[in-house]
């Protein structure tokens, strides 16, 4: 089937968002055991992911459960998102953005309240591809089944007509498993040969393995064929 349109995540794909640090900085400013943070906060990110509360809210409740005042609540919220937002995939981006409008384009994210407004603020995703779909705004999050029929139903098409990239292995398996063309992103040069390789061959769903070439594994590419892709095909490593 031909492929129609090709599908990004966000974080650790098209932007790339290391550990930061910040959880152990405040875990020590806040002198709590490791750990110790993230699992009381755990029902404010849980709400946060799917929605059930605002960023408002989420602020709010960090205050009250950490005992923080406002400015700390501030400065926690600054450290928060920097990690979360990370720095755009500029050679990722860039290629996504050149697909159009040859193929659909969208954005599947599980995110985090605040997320929309700060993204676009910082790196324009709504001028990057047609659609954006961020599982706080829709109650439900990848791996579920329902937000690959959410995004079929946005895109107007069919799941085996849909090349969708992502770092997760349980979100590409799930994608697969609904029929889509799914890649597991580890580099951005050979996902573009992966995706391009997809593209031009328009075979039935597979998924792929995307390694850095510092695996030392030549075969940095695993899974069904999804069409030919030799040593001179490949982005190079």
């Amino acid at each position: 089937m031909t492929i129609r349109a090709v599908v990004f995540d966000i974080g650790g794909v098209l932007a790339i968002t290391p550990d930061t640090g910040m959880t152990e900085k405040w875990e020590a400013r806040l002198h709590l055991k490791p750990g110790e943070l993230n699992e009381q906060l755990m029902d404010v990110w849980k709400d946060g992911s799917f929605g059930n509360i605002s960023e408002e809210i989420v602020e709010q409740s960090i205050g009250e459960i950490m005992g923080m005042d406002q400015g700390q609540v501030e400065a926690f919220m600054a450290d928060l998102w920097k990690e979360y937002l990370g720095e755009l995939n500029g050679a990722l981006a860039a290629y996504f953005a050149s697909l159009r409008p040859r193929y659909q384009t969208a954005i599947l994210s599980n995110s985090f309240a605040g997320a929309r407004g700060k993204e676009q603020k910082r790196y324009h995703f709504a001028e990057m591809c047609d659609l954006i779909i961020y599982s706080h705004e829709e109650g439900i999050a990848k791996p579920d089944r329902r937000i690959y029929e959410l995004t079929c139903e946005r895109l107007g098409v069919q799941a085996a007509e849909i090349v969708f990239l992502d770092d997760v292995e349980a979100n590409v398996a799930a994608a697969r498993a609904f029929g889509m063309q799914a890649i597991l992103f580890r580099e951005t040069k050979e996902a573009i040969a992966a995706i391009q390789a997809c593209l031009q061959a328009s075979s039935p769903a597979v998924t792929y393995a995307v390694r850095s070439p510092s695996s030392g594994d030549e075969n940095a590419l695993e899974g069904e064929d999804c069409g030919s892709i030799d040593s001179s095909s490949r982005a190079g490593s």
